[in-house]
């Protein structure tokens, strides 16, 4: 009987292990997660802002899963976490397994964000609001974005995993095209003036910053 008591525990704590979720990892205030063997962007943001750079000349494409990356922009942005969601199912999850919706300047203050009702699903980023709106339409647009992110290496995707809404980051990289084997495609915004199908940053994340 002991025997089988004790053959049970065994199972049930094996099961247990097996079960349980990974620890997420998190990024303190001011330290940088960076991937090895990734290259930042020659110029980067401070702590607030968008900015994008012009890509070296002749730079290698990365390469992900089925894939590859062609760079076309340098891109730094500092913001607040509006939302977060995570993907599995689509066939940008192969790639880009989060979007992260940022705020920067005016719309990320608590005023400005208490009028508006946000949503994030299917790789866009909403907000609505009554009455007149807390700042100028055409500042929402530039001022906040639904972001695609293609974590460079497994260390950069565990610092984006311990990454929330409300939370200050920045994130440095290069927006991309994704070019699959198979002809697919699907190729990053390089303005922060446009809005819909097609708006998105997809970003290439080479460093994560809690600021």
């Amino acid at each position: 009987m002991l025997r089988w008591l004790l053959i049970f525990v065994v199972l049930a704590a094996a099961a247990w292990w097996l079960a349980a979720p990974e620890p997420v990892a998190s990024v303190s205030a001011g330290i940088t997660t960076r991937a090895t063997g990734c290259p930042l962007p020659a110029q980067r943001v401070g702590d607030d802002g968008t900015l994008q750079s012009d890509a070296p000349s002749g730079m290698a494409r990365f390469s992900i899963e089925d894939a590859s990356a062609e760079p076309l922009a340098g891109f730094s942005v500092a913001a607040r976490v509006l939302a977060r969601e995570d993907y599995r199912h689509d066939r940008e999850a192969r790639y880009a397994p989060l979007d992260l919706a940022l705020a920067w300047g005016r719309m990320r203050d608590d005023h400005v964000l208490s009028q508006l009702d946000i949503s994030q699903s299917g790789r866009f980023y909403r907000y609505r609001w009554s009455g007149e709106p807390p700042l100028p339409p055409d500042e929402l647009v530039r001022s906040s974005a639904n972001m695609h992110l293609i974590p460079a290496d497994d260390t950069v995707r565990a610092a984006l995993d311990g990454i929330d809404a409300d939370d200050r980051v920045r994130i440095d990289g290069w927006l991309v095209q994704v070019r699959a084997s198979d002809g697919w495609q699907w190729r990053s915004s390089l303005t922060r003036e446009d809005a819909g199908a097609g708006a998105c940053e997809l970003i290439y994340v080479c460093a994560v910053t809690r600021l």
